[in-house]
């Protein structure tokens, strides 16, 4: 059970690891952090800030998801998404997506990625990364960004349309 506790209110700061973090994840211990312009995740321990490691995934990460097991990273400047093995840091594989993709989520049984430049979702199979049927999905407006999963439903926010779908 999460609880609010009182505390300063200014904050502590850590060095992220590397250039430009823009998102975030966490994994029951760690938080990792998308560097986007260095092309890679750092994992920090959150008890005390300690840098467990950086990790290389791909050109212009901009978004991340915990899958129970394993951090996946979705790589915008090379329209992949990378499966880090959360325990170490090892990479389990690089697969493609669509078009400048932005945004991950899981659902608890695939990994699902908005295709902002195609309007398209991606679904990858999370054990292993595979497109199982149909992996494409259109998105009917513009622009996916977000994306989040309910607990029964995909629903992504399109940033060129100012409209969410739910899928």
């Amino acid at each position: 059970m999460l609880r609010w506790y009182q505390a300063n209110t200014a904050g502590v700061e850590f060095p992220s690891g590397g250039a430009n973090p823009n998102a975030l994840a966490f994994d029951g211990a760690n938080i990792w952090i998308v560097n986007y312009s260095t092309g890679d995740v750092t994992k920090m321990r959150v008890a005390d800030g300690v840098n467990l490691g950086t990790f290389a995934v791909g050109s212009q990460p901009n978004g991340i998801a915990f899958d129970g097991a394993n951090i996946w990273v979705v790589n915008g400047g090379s329209n992949t998404v990378t499966k880090l093995r959360a325990s170490d840091g090892a990479t389990l594989g690089t697969f493609p997506v669509g078009g400048f993709p932005s945004h991950v989520a899981f659902d608890g049984t695939n990994v699902w990625v908005t295709n902002g430049s195609d309007n398209t979702l991606t679904r990858l199979r999370a054990s292993d990364g595979a497109c199982i049927g149909t992996c494409t999905f259109p998105v009917p407006a513009i622009r996916p960004l977000e994306i989040v999963f309910d607990g029964s439903n995909i629903w992504v926010s399109n940033f060129g349309s100012g409209t969410v779908s739910k899928m």
